[in-house]
């Protein structure tokens, strides 16, 4: 189990650390570095978002009192075509411009691992300009299948009075070449309405609801690996932290062999990332004819703090394999980044 948890954080870490290694660069933008810092990472914060808030049930009948179930899953959301690239608008920015032209740039999930310039040029004193260029990085989406975000879970589910099931799910914070540490736990609750309906609860048809709430905290270190270039770094990090809950409706028609699911409802999901650690920047002096007169360093603490939400509602249909107490199962959602769970589940009622 440790080896599954294992090869599935490491795509999780992969895809929220992303390139974070050229984030440094971007400081260079000054107050436009947390624009483009967004622009670029967020598609793969919201398609975490949206795999947190997936694989909470594979049918929607609860377990009878102390009754549990251990359940390994995977869920992968799709990013669509749209947020593979981003627009640069000029006018949204102060000092960075795109020197050859470009309109749209790669997002860390497009397939184009294209790096595209930016020029930064900063007024400072007497009618001189700090001036800078910087690669924006291109994505990894080539690098994963089918270009979806990947959230690995590890949930136990046991039966409580009043037809009550308590979900906890965790994946223990892991280390990974020492650069990226991941780690994950949520708690849910799913109440059983049949009971409500008399002689209706002998029918295979269940029906209950679900609310559940996720955390994930991933944190990447960024080193200085370039001593020539324009950026310092010490005790550089990227740390993504992203909360994320889920209220739904589900119905199931449970079998002997098989269980045919459903489920409604609404997802939340809010997001930091924050650029820690302390940067030395190097900036030329350029003169009002574009001629290089000296250099000028500058220092910035923990420069980028933004946010990214994912919201809205969500619509699955699935189907459990039931084999005594092992389970397969696996559903499609339908949402902002649709979203694919599999898993299997050891279940005793």
């Amino acid at each position: 189990m440790k080896r599954i948890i294992f090869i599935l954080l490491c795509c999780l870490a992969t895809i929220a650390a992303g390139k974070a290694q050229n984030l440094g660069d971007i400081l260079l933008a000054a107050d436009d570095a947390g624009k483009l810092t967004e622009n670029y990472i967020s598609p793969a914060m919201k398609g975490l978002m949206y795999s947190m808030n997936g694989g909470w049930y594979s049918t929607a009948k609860t377990h009878k009192k102390f009754g549990f179930d251990i359940t390994i899953e995977a869920n992968a959301s799709f990013v669509p075509k749209a947020d593979e690239i981003f627009q640069f608008i000029q006018s949204d920015y102060t000092y960075a411009t795109l020197p050859n032209g470009e309109t749209f740039l790669p997002t860390v999930m497009s397939s184009d691992e294209t790096e595209t310039t930016v020029d930064v040029r900063i007024p400072y004193q007497n009618n001189t300009y700090k001036v800078a260029s910087f690669n924006m990085p291109g994505g990894i989406g080539g690098d994963i299948p089918g270009n979806a975000v990947p959230g690995p879970m590890v949930q136990v589910g046991f039966g409580l009075p009043f037809h009550t099931d308590v979900k906890l799910r965790y994946v223990p914070k892991i280390s990974f070449s020492d650069d990226v540490d991941a780690g994950l736990i949520g708690f849910g609750l799913q109440h059983d309405l049949m009971q409500y309906f008399g002689p209706l609860d002998k029918l295979p048809l269940n029906v209950s609801v679900l609310a559940g709430f996720t955390k994930m905290d991933v944190t990447y270190k960024i080193k200085d690996d370039n001593s020539s270039d324009q950026i310092t770094i010490t005790n550089g990090e990227a740390a993504f932290n992203m909360n994320t809950w889920t209220v739904q409706a589900l119905g199931s028609l449970d079998f002997t062999i098989i269980t045919l699911y459903a489920g409604m409802g609404y997802n939340n999901g809010s997001s930091s990332i924050k650029i820690k650690g302390d940067y030395d920047l190097t900036y030329d002096i350029e003169d009002n004819n574009g001629n290089i007169i000296s250099t000028v360093n500058e220092s910035i603490s923990d420069p980028i703090n933004i946010n990214v939400d994912a919201n809205g509602f969500r619509t699955t249909l699935g189907a459990r394999l039931n084999l005594g107490f092992f389970k397969i199962f696996g559903d499609y959602t339908l949402q902002g980044y649709n979203t694919v769970t599999a898993g299997i589940a050891f279940s005793f009622r």
